[in-house]
């Protein structure tokens, strides 16, 4: 026999539904967030990996404050630094891994997320001449900036955003880095 219709038995019949739902998302988030944590943290080992010279051991994370910003970065000793550094970008926000050597150069860039427009602004992950212009960049040399804004970097082609705000990633992690190391 079917239940009246009235707002006890309405609210009664959500109100369960609505347990039923939490109870589920509960236990599909206790048996998924280990695994995601595991697959975060080897990403971002495999990024450390990617913009630092070869090391042993186990980097040192830690986060410091800069211009209001707070940047977590890895310390290699004996390697260099690897700087996580998220400006605004076209679509929305860029995040990069800055690999910064004992000299202050730059070794590698990694892009860890972004919203850029697809086959524009996402040619900042894959488009090899834009990246490698990057590598073995020595700021205190070099004016980290597009051309267009009077520095040396090669813009991607319709893509000036994004190309100023990778540009001002790395800026952003040299200048962490610089505080790191007490060269303000």
């Amino acid at each position: 026999m079917a239940a009246k219709s009235n707002l006890k038995n309405m609210a009664l019949s959500l109100t369960l539904v609505c347990l039923v739902c939490s109870a589920l998302l509960g236990v599909v988030y206790s048996m998924t967030a280990e695994p995601i944590h595991k697959a975060e943290e080897a990403k971002v080992a495999a990024s450390i990996a990617r913009v630092l010279p070869a090391f042993e051991g186990m980097p040192e994370k830690a986060s410091v404050e800069s211009d209001g910003s707070s940047y977590t970065y890895y310390m290699v000793p004996g390697s260099g630094c690897a700087i996580i550094s998220t400006v605004g970008g076209f679509g929305g926000p860029l995040s990069l891994m800055v690999g910064i050597d004992e000299e202050g150069k730059v070794v590698n860039t990694v892009v860890l997320s972004h919203s850029e427009t697809p086959g524009l602004g996402a040619k900042c992950t894959s488009e090899t001449s834009f990246i490698d212009q990057f590598k073995g960049w020595d700021p205190s040399a070099r004016k980290l900036a597009v051309r267009k804004d009077g520095g040396e970097v090669d813009a991607i082609t319709a893509s000036t955003i994004t190309s100023r705000a990778y540009a001002k990633a790395i800026q952003n992690a040299v200048d962490v880095y610089s505080k790191l190391m007490g060269n303000e």
